[in-house]
């Protein structure tokens, strides 16, 4: 599909196969394009994937798509403010439990607490600070959602609560993989080490479609996990190659590398930068001058 293609109509319950629906959130954006993606899994008793932002207007479309069924799950892949928030008023409103790894601290890699000791705060992408989850899900928990069954699999690094969920030979993969573009990992809160790990992670699980957050459905999973792979090691490479000319920082280097990226984006692009410095200096390959952070030089080892 091009993407431009993949443009659902906000607000309405598309199917998408048997017992499967997705509602689009009124929420899009340079960091989401159409919006947010909520999935409604179930056939009389539905679990909600994904809530979504702060919107009244697309809570009163989830309810309105499920107004002759039961919602008894909210289940939600990671607490970045365009996917969890909206859990709070959707349980209020159907007295269903919450369901997530954790709250937006959960899952921290000792590499991102140390940017964070370091006075690193997070980005643009926005964290859901009060995202309280009624039960705690663990990496393989075999779990009930609506009248389905789900497998939770943990999988940080584009956050660090990050869960993606396998129904069959689906895979709901949040925003560890999304249908339109590249993921975002912008530390203190992704760790690209992680990421590249959960990507091979729900590789070897093979899946035959993968529904994300954002875009349209993932119709051959293996080759966007492998195109999302050789991407990120594309741009180590690029970043390898620019620190021949000598130390610099996260912000100096995205300028140099994303130079089609609009000025509003290239915070992202910074941070996506920094995550790979900090990644290739876990591997040896360079090294930091002062603390963890994006004002920080890094050189070549």
């Amino acid at each position: 599909m091009n993407l431009a293609d993949f443009n659902p109509p906000i607000g309405s319950a598309e199917t998408l196969a048997p017992n499967l629906r997705r509602v689009l959130a009124p929420n899009p954006s340079p960091m989401t394009y159409r919006g947010t993606n909520t999935y409604l899994l179930g056939a009389e008793q539905i679990a909600v994937i994904d809530p979504g932002p702060e919107s009244q207007a697309h809570l009163d479309a989830l309810l309105s798509a499920c107004s002759d069924q039961e919602i008894t799950h909210i289940v939600v892949t990671h607490s970045h403010v365009d996917h969890s928030p909206l859990a709070k008023a959707l349980s209020q409103a159907t007295g269903a439990p919450v369901l997530a790894y954790g709250p937006s601290s959960a899952g921290r890699s000792d590499a991102m607490l140390a940017c964070l000791e370091a006075g690193m705060n997070s980005g643009g992408e926005g964290i859901d600070p009060d995202f309280a989850p009624d039960i705690l899900l663990k990496d393989g928990e075999v779990f009930s959602a609506g009248d389905q069954t789900l497998t939770a699999l943990h999988t940080p690094g584009h956050m660090g609560n990050h869960l993606c969920f396998a129904w069959d030979n689906t895979l709901f993969c949040g925003d560890l993989v999304m249908g339109w573009a590249s993921s975002l990992v912008s530390p203190p809160d992704g760790d690209l080490t992680d990421f590249m790990a959960s990507c091979v992670k729900i590789r070897d699980l093979d899946p035959q479609v993968m529904h994300a957050g954002h875009g349209a459905p993932i119709t051959e999973p293996i080759a966007r996990i492998d195109w999302l792979i050789a991407h990120r090691n594309a741009r180590a490479e690029q970043i390898l190659e620019q620190l021949k000319h000598g130390p610099k920082p996260a912000l100096i280097l995205a300028q140099e590398i994303y130079t089609d990226t609009p000025k509003a984006l290239i915070p992202a692009a910074t941070r996506n930068v920094f995550a790979h410095l900090i990644d290739l200096e876990g591997k040896n390959l360079v090294t930091r001058e002062g603390v963890p952070n994006e004002g920080a030089l890094f050189k070549l080892r």
